[in-house]
């Protein structure tokens, strides 16, 4: 005889046991007893992987990542092939679920199946965690640099179109480290053991150009102007006759940078750390705004420009200085530039808007979670953030699947909550595979416009 558990309205979230699951109760509603049980069928709350799949087949993502990846395991032997591992993977982090450890649930996960090319029922579950562990500890150093090179391809294949500006904004980031990890160093300035990235990003489109991760006691420039240089020639190359303009703040003011830029004939503006001789050149204007607030009791700026030349320097270059009194005290700031123009219309329409930079690395390391580096091996993590990086370039694709729309400035986990976590019951039959979404899904519409889009269809 069965034994059952009887359970009254008042004993909410207790458990009632039935021959063949578990129930939960949740008391009554005018009445009827609420009762949850486990035998919905295949339901996923990641019904929005399939617009990564359509992104990722459009721009042949995995699929060129792939390609470049050595696979020194035996072919007769192998069950998870590399393409499927990184679709699990890149898929994964855009929906939030970025450490590998993850996989032990994610795997069998419906939508995600499908959008790694696997049946929902009948095909066997995706890559367990040790699995992608393995994947990970494997990468070399050719690897990884062919990695960047698809990353820079993806970047051309994002901007087809002849451009007349092109946007470097570089800048680097802290990722602390607690483990022991390869080459997590203690860094003076941030008071940590950490990694420390080096991103670029297009500076009009907000697209990674390259990441690339630095040991934790790296300077802010280390290998910079290494980087930027292959940057400049692959765009060069890429778009002929296009101006290029570097951003970059002070921890990039260092002379080999500034002679790259002017031997490569391209612009730049970078940020100048405050020193006595500054400061000695820009009294009088600061002395002046601090008057006129005096007057009026209103923050005001001054503008002004000048040629400058550090001890390290070869040559004078023009300096841009703000000095700037307000409620909150007074404030310098200086910038090295060989642009013309006006000083103050050339720190507040060019360079301020370096800062929009700090959005997108925001994006990078707390929505998409790259500075989630945690494997023991350097060039594991090195892998680890090109996939982060690669993540966010479909992210990246999706918001412009949405130019026009309310969310054609979001930010990542604004997308993910409304685009990609979509609550729905995928049935597999003989001849089709149902995906039924939830039918008080709000952004029905953006959905819609976002598949026609990125198929290509009209709209």
């Amino acid at each position: 005889m069965l034994l059952s558990l009887k359970i009254t309205p008042f004993n909410t979230g207790a458990f009632m046991n039935t021959p063949c699951h578990k129930q939960l109760t949740f008391g009554s509603l005018f009445g009827k007893e609420i009762i949850a049980d486990f035998n919905g069928g295949q339901i996923t709350s990641d019904a929005g992987t399939l617009l990564l799949r359509d992104i990722d087949n459009r721009h042949n993502i995995t699929k060129s990542l792939a390609n470049v990846l050595h696979d020194p395991r035996r072919p007769d032997r192998i069950r998870h092939g590399i393409e499927t591992m990184l679709k699990q993977r890149l898929f994964s982090i855009a929906l939030g679920y970025e450490d590998t450890n993850d996989a032990a649930f994610l795997r069998s996960d419906p939508a995600v199946k499908i959008a790694a090319g696997r049946l929902p029922s009948s095909s066997p579950d995706l890559a367990s965690q040790p699995t992608l562990c393995r994947l990970e500890n494997r990468v070399t150093r050719r690897d990884i640099r062919r990695l960047s090179e698809e990353l820079f391809s993806l970047y051309l294949q994002a901007h087809p179109k002849k451009r007349k500006v092109v946007i470097i904004d570089m800048d680097s980031t802290d990722d602390p480290t607690h483990g022991a990890q390869q080459l997590s160093l203690f860094h003076g300035y941030f008071g940590q053991h950490m990694y420390h990235p080096l991103l670029i990003f297009d500076g009009i489109t907000g697209f990674p150009m390259a990441a690339i991760l630095r040991p934790g006691n790296s300077h802010a420039s280390h290998g910079a102007k290494a980087v930027l240089q292959r940057l400049i020639r692959k765009l060069k190359r890429a778009y002929p006759g296009s101006t290029i303009l570097l951003r970059a703040d002070g921890g990039f003011a260092i002379p080999d940078i500034y002679t790259l830029c002017e031997q490569e004939r391209i612009y730049y503006t970078i940020g100048l750390i405050t020193n006595d001789r500054l400061k000695a050149k820009t009294d009088a204007l600061l002395d002046q705004a601090v008057s006129l607030f005096e007057e009026t009791g209103k923050k005001h700026r001054l503008f002004t420009s000048f040629y400058y030349r550090a001890d390290s320097w070869h040559r004078r270059r023009r300096v841009i200085a703000k000095a700037e009194c307000m409620p909150q005290g007074t404030n310098r700031r200086f910038v090295v530039t060989n642009l013309p123009g006006g000083a103050q219309e050339l720190y507040d329409d060019i360079y301020v808007h370096r800062g929009d930079m700090e959005n997108r690395i925001k994006e990078l390391k707390n929505h998409l979670k790259a500075d989630r580096l945690s494997c023991h091996l350097f060039l594991a993590n090195q892998f680890r953030l090109l996939l982060h990086t690669f993540s966010y370039c479909m992210i990246w694709f999706l918001r412009e699947s949405l130019q026009s729309t309310e969310l054609a400035c979001a930010q990542a986990d604004t997308l993910r909550l409304k685009l990609l976590k979509i609550g729905a019951r995928i049935v597999q039959t003989t001849r089709r595979i149902w995906v039924h979404m939830a039918s008080g899904y709000p952004y029905q519409e953006l959905l819609h416009l976002a598949v026609r889009r990125i198929q290509g269809a009209p709209g």
